[in-house]
């Protein structure tokens, strides 16, 4: 079996996955090494071909801006308030500073209605073009553009030519694919560029005071022609992230930029024209280094999307459940308009087959193969999506003290469901790719999904379905006590069997038992001091758990984070202020973050960033600031708290 420890003495050509950064214009994704380059992009949709994929195979595509012959820059950041990342870079004889951004820009689509957009108009839309400026801000700097697009996963070839005056402009289109059409990339710049072969390069001397932009452009939208309309551009998409981020309620505190930053980035996340929530940006990003743990999470699964807007409801920021309720009532139904039942996960589009495909001509990253496109678990059976669908919904009508009469005929039938098979063995929240099982966790979140249910019902005015929909929930409630908890008070992976599982930390925080039962506290500390590898929560022993899959894999973070949050529900709040603590420190340079975490070496692991952890980040930190806060006052108000 492979372990987690990598050759100390092999330098990798490919950086390490948490020295990416992040850009989204909540239609398109693209990640940039510290280098300059961009190594992951496709177009027009996150979840389509890449057009460059260099983070899967060093030839698989790039487009990179930054000093000649220098990798390393003195600094990077993103700009407060949004995704424009500025990089600092310091050569022997000037500085330059690089601002890169996805840019959105006012809503233009005013003449003719959108094409894609299925959810209601904002103020603010994409504009589909990816933006770098350039300035020299001291001495004299060689700087360097290549651009070379590989298309359909490095499955096609490109083929570049002029379409400006001069050479002020060049076009990138596919000579051919196997997966159908592919968009066409237009370059324009303030410099000269040149085409050799593939790749569209360019070059010059920038002298204090000069400065450069490069866009490229996949859609008909106006492309800047002079630095001043680029800065315009620039200027605007970071407004356009402010106005965002400044309906949020964040405390005065100093994790505030911790739980920005994640706010942030699962907003990234949304696909706007849709609703959906992907569950991260990239795919096959492995879980194990080497090793074939490479899944694509390029989609929008029910779980990890209704769990993400318990961060953003704890921050204030609820406005996107509205589109994402719209979202999965579009999917969850047939061409004919009659419902179908809740899957596990969508396409963006609400696309609902997902076949998994293997590439076998990328090397995958850093030697881990094989490489994956979709994602095979999408017909699988499990049970926990019911609940935490119905909680998130639970949270968002509370407020309002209603339930919308479009949103209910949708709500019932996930009771049903939830009804129908809470008996029923599944493959569990992991997707375990073994035989299934009577999961714990599943069995718990269909008791949730009865008692939010009932809640529901309640606020609809439906009492018949309440007083039913209740009494089934405390029947789930006493098979999961008398089936899934062990002899020393501790709830279990799985009916009959005393493995460990850290899905069993959201026990107290979906309130299936208070906090202060015993075994509630129970379940917390086994897993505390049981599932861990250097104080960080595996998902569950893979000697001990059939998931189908050989090797390893790292610490899970966001279930740290769950043992943060239950930790504090159990009063250890010293203890949960020094888990998150360490988590935090374990943040990317840019404050992001991959699925696991490599314990032995803070090395991150999995898909980028991940949504799922960065919703937890927030329930935990919220949890322990207001926990510090009520030491003072007397109340704590956990960070999501349905009641």
């Amino acid at each position: 079996m492979p372990a987690l420890v990598e050759d100390s003495t092999r330098r990798s050509s490919f950086p390490p996955i948490d020295d990416y950064a992040f850009l989204s214009d909540c239609e398109s994704t693209c990640l940039i090494a510290r280098n300059g380059a961009v190594e992951w992009m496709c177009l027009p949709r996150p979840d389509s071909p890449s057009v460059f994929g260099a983070i899967l195979d060093r030839s698989a595509g790039h487009f990179r801006i930054g000093p000649y012959g220098q990798n390393v820059p003195a600094a990077r950041r993103y700009l407060p308030g949004g995704l424009i990342v500025e990089t600092t870079w310091q050569t022997p004889t000037g500085w330059l500073i690089v601002r890169d951004a996805l840019v959105m820009g006012p809503w233009h689509n005013n003449s003719a209605r959108s094409r894609t957009h299925r959810r209601t108009p904002t103020d603010w839309d994409a504009e589909h073009i990816l933006l770098r400026t350039i300035k020299c801000v001291s001495g004299t700097v060689e700087l360097e553009m290549s651009c070379e697009p590989a298309f359909d996963y490095h499955r096609a070839t490109a083929r570049w030519e002029y379409t400006g005056k001069v050479y002020e402009e060049a076009t990138a289109t596919c000579e051919a694919s196997a997966l159908g059409e592919q968009p066409t990339l237009r370059l324009t710049t303030n410099l000269k560029l040149g085409l050799e072969g593939r790749e569209a390069r360019a070059r010059t001397r920038m002298s204090q005071g000069d400065n450069v932009f490069v866009a490229l452009s996949w859609a008909d939208q106006p492309m800047p022609q002079t630095f001043e309309d680029a800065a315009d551009k620039m200027w605007k998409t970071a407004e356009c992230w402010r106005q965002w981020i400044n309906v949020g309620r964040f405390p005065d505190h100093p994790w505030r930029g911790y739980l920005q930053r994640s706010a942030l980035t699962l907003k990234g996340l949304t696909y706007a024209p849709t609703g959906a929530l992907l569950a991260a940006s990239t795919t096959s990003l492995p879980e194990t280094p080497g090793g074939e743990r490479n899944w694509d999470y390029r989609y929008a699964w029910v779980r990890d999307s209704t769990f993400a807007l318990w961060g953003l409801y704890t921050l204030g920021l609820d406005r996107e459940a509205n589109d994402f309720f719209s979202f999965i009532s579009d999917a969850s139904q047939s061409e004919n308009g009659h419902p179908d039942p809740l899957q596990v996960m969508y396409g963006i589009g609400g696309e609902h087959s997902l076949e998994e495909v293997e590439l076998p001509h990328l090397s995958g990253y850093d030697g881990a193969r094989p490489v994956r496109i979709g994602n095979g678990a999408y017909d699988q059976e499990q049970h926990d999506i019911w609940g935490t669908m119905l909680d998130s919904v639970y949270l968002h009508v509370r407020s309002r003290d209603q339930v919308p009469d479009a949103l209910w005929p949708l709500l019932k039938r996930q009771v049903e469901e939830a009804i129908k098979h809470w008996r029923k063995p599944d493959r569990g929240i992991w997707e375990v790719r073994g035989e299934p099982q009577h999961f714990t966790a599943s069995k718990v979140m269909c008791w949730v999904a009865l008692d939010r249910g009932a809640k529901l019902a309640t606020l609809h005015g439906e009492k018949s379905y309440a007083t039913q929909w209740a009494a089934i929930a405390d029947e789930i409630k006493a098979d999961v006590l008398a089936h899934g908890v062990d002899e020393r008070g501790v709830f279990t992976q799985r009916y009959g069997d005393p493995s460990l599982d850290a899905s069993l930390l959201l026990v107290p925080l979906v309130r299936f038992l208070p906090a202060d039962d015993h075994r509630v506290r129970a379940t917390v500390l086994s897993i505390a001091d049981e599932l861990t590898e250097g104080g960080l929560v595996l998902r569950y022993r893979v000697e001990s758990t059939d998931d189908g899959l050989t090797g390893e894999e790292g610490t899970f973070t966001i279930c740290s984070f769950w043992l943060v949050s239950a930790l504090v529900e159990i009063g250890e709040l010293p203890r949960a202020k020094r888990l998150c603590e360490r988590l935090l420190g374990y943040a990317s340079p840019l404050k992001l973050y991959a699925e696991e975490i490599d314990a032995r070496n803070g090395r991150h692991l999995g898909n980028f960033p991940q949504a799922f952890t960065h919703l937890a980040l927030i329930n935990a930190v919220v949890h322990v600031i207001r926990a510090e806060e009520a030491a003072d006052s007397g109340t704590f108000q956990p960070a999501h708290s349905p009641t």
